[in-house]
């Protein structure tokens, strides 16, 4: 059975209770979705729980929370705004543990900024660049101590915007795949912030005018993570808007700067975001052969610095039969969990966790920085 969604109440009264589920029932409704998900009272009236329909609880990929397929099982592949929602939601509900939400708003901020998180991977375009990176100058200023900082007066929605979609812009910015990560759930925050909770968002600008949350920082303000390396979230688990670290496990390649792994965003519908060619997402395997082929890629150039022959990538995988012995070797090596960090023995390219953002209204973890 899966775990479901699990919104707490504010108090134990009957009428509350009531109130919750006809509001859950009217949103469930306005996202198509009242024929695949049940809604009842938790025990002793705590929480309202969300859950598949019955029949579907016992369809094999949901025994397996395998969330890949979901847009061909349940027939809703057309990539618009309220399929996504419709996909989010249900991929929510196979996790193998209970996704708890203080309130109804939390979950549909939740699922919201899902939504923008995938919506604005799939529109990104970026040129892949370890050092040489840049910004729109209308938008962002570059300071040596702390990076690229938002100018006075310019609102973040519409600097991350310009910086990550060319349409917007009209050109590519050069990004690290980790950075580009970064930008894009925090557009899919902003974008929520300004609509439900702009205070917050007024905060978050006047952060990015002097000192940008990135890195390990980022990670502790924004989002926590589900599952572990001892319980690990099931290997073809992914909700939209997810990031996804896929690791490189040779270690000779991996020490080529950005080829430590990929950091890429969950689109929906079995596809990853390719920051590079966003008309070419992966699927999982085309994912997993990319990474395993960095290592044939490996090139010396004239002055001795290694890097990675992207063409020879491009090439090794193109020649790679779908149904293949050489195909089944390969993603029998990747498709596992992936090493602990500074280890590489017999692991593969798949992550252990996923992140999910904090909470921006009430309820912990919450979403939450120095100003």
């Amino acid at each position: 059975m899966t775990a479901g969604i699990r919104i707490h109440l504010p108090d134990q009264a009957a009428t509350t209770a009531r109130r919750v589920l006809d509001q859950l029932h009217g949103w469930l409704n306005s996202l198509g979705l009242s024929e695949w998900v049940t809604c009842s009272i938790g025990f002793g009236l705590g929480w309202v729980l969300l859950n598949l329909a019955g029949e579907l609880q016992a369809a094999p990929w949901a025994l397996s929370c395998d969330t890949l397929g979901l847009c061909t099982a349940f027939g809703d592949g057309n990539g618009n705004g309220l399929d996504l929602a419709q996909e989010t939601v249900l991929a929510m509900l196979f996790a193998p543990l209970p996704l708890t939400f203080p309130n109804l708003a939390e979950l549909q901020s939740h699922v919201r900024i899902r939504v923008n998180i995938a919506d604005t991977a799939r529109k990104a375009e970026l040129r892949f660049d370890t050092d040489a990176v840049d910004r729109p100058d209308g938008y962002w200023h570059y300071d040596e101590d702390h990076g690229f900082l938002l100018k006075e007066g310019q609102p973040l929605v519409e600097a991350l915007t310009s910086a990550l979609i060319p349409d917007a812009s009209g050109r590519t910015y050069s990004f690290s795949c980790y950075r580009a990560s970064e930008y894009v759930v925090l557009l899919g925050i902003a974008r929520e912030l300004e609509a439900t909770h702009p205070a917050l968002l007024e905060a978050l600008e006047a952060r990015w005018r002097t000192r940008p949350i990135a890195s390990r920082r980022f990670h502790d303000a924004f989002v926590h993570e589900v599952g572990s390396a001892e319980a690990p979230v099931p290997m073809h688990y992914y909700i939209p808007g997810d990031r996804v670290w896929f690791r490189n496990p040779d270690e000779a390649s991996s020490d080529v700067s950005g080829y430590e792994g990929s950091w890429v965003i969950y689109l929906g519908g079995g596809k990853f975001a390719n920051f590079w060619q966003r008309g070419a997402p992966f699927d999982l395997r085309g994912k997993c052969l990319e990474v395993y082929f960095w290592r044939d890629a490996l090139r010396v150039d004239a002055q001795g610095n290694q890097f990675i022959d992207e063409a020879r990538v491009t090439q090794l995988r193109a020649q790679v039969a779908e149904g293949s012995a050489l195909e089944a070797s390969i993603l029998q090596r990747m498709r596992r969990y992936r090493d602990a960090s500074g280890t590489y023995r017999d692991g593969g390219c798949i992550d252990s966790t996923r992140e999910f953002v904090n909470f921006i209204h009430s309820g912990a973890p919450r979403i939450q920085f120095d100003a």
